[in-house]
């Protein structure tokens, strides 16, 4: 079933899934708790839009509720599905394609796309030109935060700190190792290892001696042909915090994880029972809000104000920090720009609920979709006319 539209209500499309490693946690991210918090709002007709893992896009209402997705016989269930259509001319309609079609005008767009074509800024840029306010992140932030490498150098060119790394493409690497491995010596051990544009801690390895590091390097490769190694923080503290607003920021608890391993990876973040992120709840794994001292607590929001506002980010962002406990130095680790589950436990901390997370979000994307109205693209010229030359009377 498609679902009956509702002219009385303001259309939103939740767009997830998508062709990444991170296809699953797109699907948890939407319904948890996008699509769950829009349902109970009134105004809203809320409308899936599912990017299956090969690329064919799918709206159905029976998409709203997870337990779709969880079925055994999903893949029979999808390929009954027909395919839809996606309108971006001066707007985002849905079509579905039959004798009569039937459509559907968006009225605000919400990505819950983690990772490749999603979060790196390639489904703003379609939104951007289908001219249709969308939440989160523009395509120049998001572009800049999915690269680990550019966030740093950016970052680090107004002053705010980063560990010592290195950086090289899977070219570089078959090309010039041995220039690599002398790169790399200098930096100070333990180290780390990670492709530079996925998320979800996927393929990331700590390294404490150089006869694990080759090894490392190619199960990064495996996922991406851009790799970081950069030095690990001893003594470390690990904070995250989750900032939203556009000019105005408002600030989310700040979170430590509190993994047993040695790093919080794909399995501590998604897999693990009571896991935060497909709970929702908080658990053993983390302290929410971190017991740290004020002065490094206003730390960590000041490098996150300045880190977010440098970057362009909008909406919604989760910035992460790596800090000494010993001499107190903080670090920015990275920047996402779709929080999982959009971190809704650490807003309920500070007495923001999951329904009032996701229409503020709205808010914010309808208020910069106006600001950037303001902002003019086009410029009449007359080079047309004079473009090759003097026009033959003969």
């Amino acid at each position: 079933m498609i679902g009956q539209i509702n002219i009385n209500k303001k259309n939103i499309a939740v767009i997830f899934g998508g062709q990444s490693a991170e296809h699953d946690v797109s699907i948890i991210t939407a319904h948890i708790p996008i699509i769950q918090s829009l349902l109970t709002v009134e105004q809203f007709d809320v409308w899936p839009i599912y990017i299956a893992k090969d690329g064919s896009w799918y709206c159905d209402k029976a998409m709203n509720e997870l337990a779709y997705f969880k079925q055994d016989n999903f893949e029979t269930l999808l390929a009954q599905q027909k395919k839809i259509r996606i309108l971006f001319d001066n707007g985002l309609k849905i079509i579905w394609p039959r004798i009569i079609s039937k459509t559907v005008q968006i009225d605000v767009a919400f990505p819950a796309m983690h990772g490749t074509f999603g979060e790196d800024g390639s489904l703003m840029g379609l939104l951007r030109m289908a001219n249709i306010p969308f939440v989160g992140c523009d395509l120049f932030a998001s572009a800049v935060a999915m690269d680990k490498v550019l966030t740093k150098q950016v970052v680090s060119a107004e002053g705010i700190p980063v560990v010592p790394y290195v950086w090289f493409t899977k070219n570089d690497w078959q090309k010039n190792k041995d220039i690599y491995l002398k790169k790399i010596d200098k930096l100070k051990w333990p180290l780390f290892v990670k492709p530079v544009h996925l998320g979800s801690s996927i393929a990331i390895s700590k390294v404490k001696q150089k006869t694990e590091l080759e090894n490392a390097v190619e199960v990064a490769f495996h996922y991406d042909d851009k790799i970081l190694v950069e030095e690990s923080v001893e003594n470390l503290i690990e904070v995250t915090l989750p900032i939203i607003g556009n000019d105005k920021l408002q600030f989310a608890a700040i979170e430590r994880p509190l993994n047993k391993t040695e790093f919080f990876d794909f399995s501590d973040k998604y897999l693990s029972s009571g896991g935060k992120k497909t709970s929702g709840a908080n658990n053993h794994y983390s302290e929410i809000p971190a017991n740290i001292d004020k002065e490094l607590a206003e730390k960590v929001e000041e490098f996150g104000k300045k880190t977010y506002y440098t970057l362009g980010c909008s909406g919604i962002a989760r910035i992460d920090f790596l800090i000494n406990a010993v001499n107190k130095k903080v670090y920015i680790n990275e920047v996402n720009t779709l929080p999982g589950s959009l971190y809704h436990h650490n807003w309920r901390k500070v007495g923001v609920s999951g329904v009032e997370l996701v229409t503020k979000l709205i808010a914010l994307a309808e208020e910069n979709f106006i600001q950037r109205k303001n902002i003019s693209y086009v410029f009449n010229s007359e080079i047309l006319k004079k473009a090759g030359g003097q026009k033959n009377q003969n």
